[in-house]
């Protein structure tokens, strides 16, 4: 952290004292205790970092010291503040309360559900809201008023919004006037630094043309987020973006399997995925990698304490309500990978996504390239709009009768045996041919390991039969 924390500060959750833990998309300080019940939220309602263990680009941190310190936690308690709240009952949670119910439930009542956030009035249309909103958000944003727009943001206001009459979103507004916080912000909310404006220029030109190069450098990096943090996971390097190298393909350290068929096709089968597809795959590999690599700050970081029971652990990913329930399940499988499997799809995914970046033909995909190098925070405007894309699973949404789902199983299997086509596939194939991979992998070491042992067999009968000849 770029300096120790006032001993006047608290935890916004519960006014405990020391808080050693932030929320980036709130712009709240909050406690061990009650972080492990934000973690249990997911990414989506809130994402933590600590403040000490965890790297943190400069702007970003001081951005969410700044709304900390201008009174963000307002936003998120407005209602609290009523005296009239206090008569009701409804108060917030306290340092002496247990985690579980009361914190958890206040903390779930305050993010998940908005409970206390202001309402505007009720309209007919939402739309019409949500637009105003956003053209707010477009004008706020020239200046350094940040729980204004953090205000404009948590009553809807799209941070990837095009103004129709000036032909840009707040992400370049932001970037001509040089509001480098205001830039984090909007990225933490799915602000995308590679949108073009009506002209064909993206934040990053108009940051440029500014003189504003520390925000141009920190566009750059935002943009390409998402692959840094895969990369920075397993060989902890980040690339040089300031002298042009944008991936870090890192290498097992045992290659040669890579070589197999059903390596060839776990391959395949990822760069036959859409980019919509492909991206959202990325999107969930970086989500399980914030999720083991908090896992591990947290177990550092508590010493052991009382907090490290089973209500705190996080075993998988959370549930996000905004995707498919096949979605979901997916995401979760990502848990169940060993360190070797996780790294070969990491490495799989950089790989791919360095070859479509670079223009790479694909076969069947007219989608744009740049599309999968956007900020992992994008997943919170992805889901929002429209696309002609499959979903992240077609063939088993929610409202799949039995009779869907059986062909569906047979159609993927069908894809498994067949030659491998050049068309689109679902995610769900490409994982299947993945752990049938892992399954292949399994098998040829314990095959290895036979032949071995063989091997030494022989030798051993050689040796005798030679002392045999001798004799």
């Amino acid at each position: 952290m770029s300096k120790r924390l006032r001993s006047s500060e608290v935890c916004a959750d519960c006014s405990g004292p020391d808080p050693s833990w932030a929320s980036v998309n709130r712009g709240t300080f909050i406690c061990d205790e009650c972080c492990s019940v934000h973690r249990s939220l997911g990414r989506h309602i809130s994402q933590v970092r600590h403040l000490k263990h965890t790297p943190w680009p400069p702007t970003l941190l001081q951005m969410v010291e700044t709304l900390y310190n201008n009174g963000a936690n307002s936003i998120w308690e407005h209602s609290l503040l009523d005296p009239a709240s206090i008569m009701s009952g409804r108060r917030k949670a306290n340092p002496q309360d247990k985690v579980h119910p009361n914190k958890a439930e206040f903390i779930r009542a305050k993010y998940q559900m908005l409970a206390f956030v202001h309402r505007l009035p009720c309209r007919d249309d939402d739309s019409v809201t949500a637009k105003d909103l956003s053209k707010q958000l477009h004008s706020s944003v020239r200046t350094g008023n940040l729980e204004t727009c953090l205000r404009l943001l948590s009553l809807g206001a799209q941070a990837n919004f095009f103004h129709p009459e000036k032909g840009n979103t707040p992400l370049h507004v932001a970037s001509k006037a040089g509001q480098i916080l205001q830039a984090e912000l909007l990225a933490v909310y799915g602000a995308d630094p590679g949108t073009q404006d009506s002209s064909g220029k993206t934040p990053v030109d108009y940051a440029r043309q500014g003189g504003h190069h520390e925000l141009a450098e920190r566009l750059i990096e935002i943009q390409y987020e998402l692959t840094d943090r895969l990369a920075f996971y397993l060989c902890g390097r980040r690339p040089d973006h300031k002298n042009g190298q944008h991936f870090i393909i890192p290498q097992m350290a045992d290659s040669s399997l890579d070589l197999s068929e059903l390596a060839k096709a776990a391959k395949k089968k990822l760069q036959s995925l859409s980019n919509h597809l492909f991206e959202e795959l990325a999107m969930d590999v970086y989500d399980e990698v914030d999720r083991r690599e908090t896992d591990a700050v947290w177990l550092a970081t508590q010493n052991h304490s009382t907090l490290v029971t089973e209500t705190t652990v996080v075993p998988f990913l959370p549930v996000n309500p905004e995707y498919s329930s096949t979605r979901n399940q997916g995401r979760q499988k990502l848990a169940r990978f060993n360190a070797h499997e996780f790294a070969t799809l990491v490495i799989d995914i950089l790989s791919d996504a360095k070859r479509r970046q670079q223009g790479s033909p694909l076969s069947g995909s007219k989608d744009n390239v740049e599309l999968i190098l956007k900020s992992i925070n994008n997943q919170h405007s992805v889901e929002s709009q429209d696309n002609d894309q499959p979903d992240y699973d077609s063939v088993a949404s929610d409202e799949d009768t039995d009779l869907e789902a059986t062909a569906s199983k047979a159609n993927r299997q069908k894809s498994l045996d067949s030659d491998l086509s050049d068309g689109p596939v679902t995610v769900q194939e490409f994982m299947e041919v993945k752990n049938a991979l892992v399954a292949s992998e399994a098998k040829i070491l314990q095959l290895m390991k036979v032949n071995n042992n063989l091997s030494d067999e022989l030798r051993i009968m050689q040796k005798k039969l030679l002392g045999k000849d001798a004799n």
